[in-house]
Order: structure tokens, then C-alpha cells, then sequence
């Protein structure tokens, strides 16, 4: 024992930096491995982390379990800290915190599995989905795994009704996307089952789908018996919501203060949107893609014209052995699955090498806001969720040499990138050919802003679901459909509603500042290619370890005393 303590005692302060160094490693690798073991299925847009393969478990026993191992995950983050790390491993400390932060949300800060049945939807049906976005064949480990989401279903819905005190616009909601669940099955397994690996996978699939669909219908026809002794109040008030936004996501803000940011940007977005209109009087409307076929072709041309404008303008670097962004049309088994989660494939840590993926349905007029955007102009939505937006950004993420930094974080930077890429390139001049393309961009301008305020506003009681839809679709303007479902996703979802417009501000930012500091030496690609390269990790930090600025670091810190 004197020698192993004479041994500490020798140790190098570089060594010593290194054992810290190892141990951070060491706790973010135990963490993501314990995470992709136990983390929600969910229908954001966004699914970073790779699931472990086998079953979930929400049994009162298994929720008590994931609350011991966070303990001990929270015990580990707290006695490690310090502040003689140089900046980029205090980065590498704080994301580890935060993201630890975020499962304690989940349990017991707003606990979804106990308030809202849509959770063991997302648990059931996204689980089975996510394994049938990417494209064919399954492969028979894939197979295994289709077979064994759908084996899963019945039991998750059977913990859901023991864990449940639903609050009733949420069992609404979940009412409302069972409703024609059983024909959607069928579906998925009409076109599923010839294309598993052996005739036995058939069998039990057939089976499980049969059992899950059943299941479904229970669980539907559940909550319409019970939806009259639920409570109906579902707003999480300032206390909850402040833990997400200060300890979740990092940000040194206040619900009132994001409201004013993103009232501000609304306004001048409505500016730019009516000189646009007015530069655009007389513009010929866009010709829509006659097929999905058609509208594929488009995006390829237009994936490999986006990379070159971006090389050629020094906005952002292009390995060149970086996959593209594809669009597909649907199989009926993926076309099933529209309304419950996107219909995307953004691959992952084990597929870098593999296309990105979106499957769309046939062009038409009456198709929902985003789908006949990716119709008339694949750019419009493309830039968002493939290059340089999504896709693009989580492929350089994955490639970062810090393994800390190429795990799944939160979607608040992702989808701050997503949409400051879409202005980006605007202002860039990618749709200088094209008027009413840029009257799209403006549209979508419109609706991030928008959707600040709809999720503060959910969270704090101020907003009915009813009342945020109504809202959204006369205000942005949008069809009733897709209007419907953003005040569903951001009342269920609180905190998921902001990422897009705060994150793009705190991009805007933290550009100008870099300029400021920069002068001449200024290079806007370099910039993008650090943003882009730590794309999972919260701006605040970015900022710091960036520009040496933890002002709102500190503020953050101000906050959760």
C-alpha cells in the first residue's frame, strides 16, 4: 500500500491530467454502452444512437434499475470534476454531464413512461420501424432483429397500462395514431415477411405481428375506457422546464428570454419573406417532379451540385469518400409507417460508408408541407436533412477523433445546424436560380421561429395541443395535417420545439464573434468545418472551447444553483 501511495505521489502532473484523461474516457464509454442498452425508441427526426440488439424492458422493476445505474453514473460525473482540464477535455466533461442530465429528465423530470401513453407507441412501433428503414436486403441478423422488435410489442404495452397515469390530451393523441393500427400491421407484414431470410423468421413474424396488432387495439381501446377519470392538465411547468433547458441543453436562458429571441427573428424573417414576394412577382411557379422517380433523380443531381457549390464557395469542406443523400420511394411495409415517426435512414457508427436515405411517397398537391417541398425542390428539404444539413453533418460527426464527442448527445445542435444550414445557403446563393424556392426557405424560416414559442408555451400551460395547432397552421400557414402533429411532437416532447431556431441564433452568434476575433484571418469554411465536426455537441460548449467565452457556461451554472 506505501508503494502503490509513494507511486501516486511521484506521478507527473501530465500524468496525472492523463488518469483524469482515462477516467472521463472510461465513464463516457460505460455510459454510452449502458445508454445504447436502454435508451427510448423515439420519433424524433434525428436517431443518433445505434440500439443495442434484443428487448426493452419497462417493467417497475427494470425503471428501478436504469435509476440505480444513472445513481452511480451521476456519482462517477460529480467526483472527477475539476477545473485544471484544459478547455476541450472540460468540453468533453460537461457533455458527458449533460448527457447524463438527460436521462435523469426522462425518468423523474418528465417521466413520458408514466404520463403518456404515446411513449410505449414509440417503444412498440418505432423500435420495429427504425430497423426497416434502411434499405434492403435485412440479412439474417437484421431478420433476427425485425422478428424480435415485433415479438417484443405486447409486453411493452402491458408495462405501459401498469406504469401508466396517463394525462388525458396525451391518450387523445395516442388514441388518434392507433386508430386504423391494425391495417397498418398488415401492411408491414404483407410486405415484410417475403423478404426475412428463412421460412421459419416468416412463421414467427407472422405470429408476432398477429399478437402486437392485437395488443395495439387493447391498448387503444384501453385508454378510451380509462380517458374519463384522466387528469387533463399537462404542462410542466417553470421548474421541470428549466432543468432541460439549463442542465439538459445548456442553455443560459430563461422561457421569457427565448420567446423575445425567436418573436425578433419571426419578425425579421417576415421582413425578408416580403421583399422576397415582392422580388418575386412575377415568377413562374415550380414544376413539380412528375413521379418519385423523377423527384430522386432530382435530388441526386442536386446532392452532387450542392457539394460542388460548397467546394467551389469555400463554405464547407467535402471528403470526397463521403456518402450521399438518396431518396426512394416507399415500399407499402415503410409507407405504413408514415405519421409515426420520418421516414429516414441517417445510417450510423457501424454504416459510414452507406447512402443516407428518405423514403417518399409519389408527388402530388395534397401532399403535407415538408413532402411537397422535397416535390417541387428537393433542395429546400434536402439541405435540412441531407447535405449539408442531417446526413451530412452526423457523417463528419462520426468521424471526430474524440469518441466522446461521436456518441448521441441531444438534437438541440443538430437541428440548430439543420436550420442555419437551410438560411445558409440561401444567403450563399444556391437558390439564386430559382424564386420560389427561396419562398420555401422563408416558409420554413417562419415555422422554426414559430415553434419557440408553441413549445414554451405547451410547457408552461399557456397553449391547448388544440390551440398550438390552430396557431401553426393559420400563422406559418400550413396544412392542418402537419400543423396537428408539430403541437403533438412539442407537448409530448418538451424542449424539442426550440433546438431548431435557438440553436441557429446561438450558431449566428457565435460566427460573428469568431469573425470579430478573427478580422482577416477569417475563413467561413473553417468555422463550418469545426461547427460540422462537433455537431452533437451543445453550442454553449462549442463556443467555449471555440472562441475561450464560458460566459454561458458560468450562466448556466448561475442558473441550476
Amino acid at each position: 500500500m506505501s508503494r502503490l501511495l509513494l507511486g501516486l505521489l511521484l506521478l507527473s502532473p501530465l500524468c496525472l491530467a492523463q488518469e483524469k484523461s482515462d477516467s472521463l474516457n472510461q465513464l463516457a464509454s460505460d455510459f454510452w454502452k449502458w445508454r445504447a442498452e436502454c435508451r427510448p425508441f423515439t420519433f424524433d427526426d434525428v436517431p443518433r444512437m445505434e440500439h443495442a440488439d434484443g428487448t426493452r424492458d419497462w417493467s417497475a422493476a427494470a425503471i428501478t434499475k436504469q435509476r440505480v445505474d444513472l445513481s452511480e453514473f451521476e456519482r462517477r460525473w460529480k467526483i472527477m470534476r475539476t477545473d485544471r482540464w484544459p478547455v476541450g477535455q472540460m468540453v468533453d466533461y460537461r457533455l458527458v454531464g449533460s448527457a447524463i442530465a438527460r436521462v435523469r429528465w426522462e425518468l423523474d423530470v418528465n417521466p413520458r413512461w408514466q404520463r403518456d401513453p404515446t411513449f410505449y407507441v414509440e417503444q412498440a412501433i418505432d423500435a420495429l420501424q427504425e430497423e426497416l428503414m434502411p434499405p434492403l436486403p435485412f440479412g439474417e441478423a437484421r431478420s433476427r432483429k425485425i422478428v424480435a422488435r415485433a415479438e417484443n410489442i405486447p409486453s411493452i404495452l402491458e408495462q405501459g397500462k401498469l406504469n401508466l397515469k396517463a394525462i388525458g390530451p396525451f391518450a387523445q393523441l395516442t388514441i388518434g395514431l392507433l386508430v386504423d393500427i391494425d391495417a397498418r400491421l398488415a401492411r408491414v407484414e404483407r410486405g415484410v415477411s417475403p423478404l426475412l431470410t428463412s421460412d421459419d423468421q416468416r412463421v414467427h413474424f407472422r405470429i408476432a405481428i398477429d399478437a402486437a396488432s392485437r395488443a395495439l387495439v387493447d391498448y387503444r381501446e384501453w385508454l378510451k375506457q380509462n380517458l374519463p377519470n384522466m387528469r387533463q392538465d399537462f404542462a410542466l411547468g417553470d421548474k421541470a422546464y428549466g432543468f432541460f433547458l439549463h442542465q439538459v441543453a445548456l442553455l443560459p436562458y430563461m422561457p421569457e428570454q427565448l420567446l423575445t429571441m425567436a418573436r425578433q427573428d419571426f419578425q425579421r424573417v417576415l421582413a425578408m419573406e416580403s421583399y422576397e414576394h415582392q422580388r418575386d412577382f412575377r415568377a413562374p411557379e415550380l414544376k413539380m417532379a412528375a413521379t418519385a422517380e423523377e423527384e430522386s433523380a432530382r435530388m441526386t443531381l442536386d446532392d452532387a451540385n450542392i457539394r460542388s457549390y460548397m467546394t467551389e464557395h469555400e463554405i464547407l469542406t467535402v471528403p470526397p469518400d463521403l456518402p450521399h443523400w438518396t431518396l426512394r420511394l416507399a415500399p407499402d411495409y415503410v409507407a405504413a409507417f408514415d405519421g409515426f415517426g420520418e421516414l429516414d435512414d441517417f445510417t450510423g457508427l457501424s454504416r459510414l460508408r452507406q447512402n443516407g436515405t428518405r423514403w417518399i411517397q409519389p408527388p402530388s398537391n395534397d401532399l403535407p408541407y415538408f413532402w411537397k417541398a422535397y416535390a417541387q425542390d428537393p433542395r429546400t428539404t434536402g439541405v435540412h436533412e441531407g447535405v449539408p444539413g442531417h446526413f451530412f453533418q452526423l457523417s463528419l460527426s462520426w468521424r471526430n477523433p474524440d469518441p466522446i464527442r461521436r456518441q448521441y448527445y441531444d438534437s438541440g445542435a443538430n437541428e440548430g445546424i439543420g436550420f442555419y444550414a437551410e438560411e445558409m445557403m440561401l444567403d450563399a446563393g444556391l437558390y439564386d436560380d430559382s424564386p420560389r424556392s427561396r419562398e420555401i426557405i422563408y416558409s420554413f424560416a417562419r415555422l422554426r421561429a414559430l415553434r419557440v414559442e408553441v413549445d414554451v408555451k405547451l410547457a408552461l400551460g399557456q397553449f391547448t395541443i388544440a390551440q398550438a395547432a390552430e396557431y401553426l397552421a393559420r400563422t406559418v400557414p400550413m396544412d392542418r395535417r402537419t400543423a396537428e402533429g408539430e403541437a403533438a411532437d412539442f407537448a409530448t416532447a418538451p424542449g424539442l420545439g426550440i433546438a431548431y431556431e435557438i440553436g441557429k441564433m446561438q450558431i449566428e452568434r457565435m460566427l460573428a464573434e469568431r469573425r470579430l476575433e478573427r478580422g482577416d484571418k477569417f475563413t467561413l469554411r473553417e468555422f463550418h468545418d469545426y461547427l460540422w465536426s462537433n455537431g452533437n455537441v451543445p453550442l454553449s460548449l462549442q463556443r467555449w472551447e471555440l472562441l475561450s467565452l464560458d460566459d454561458d457556461i458560468k450562466k448556466v451554472d448561475e442558473l441550476t444553483r
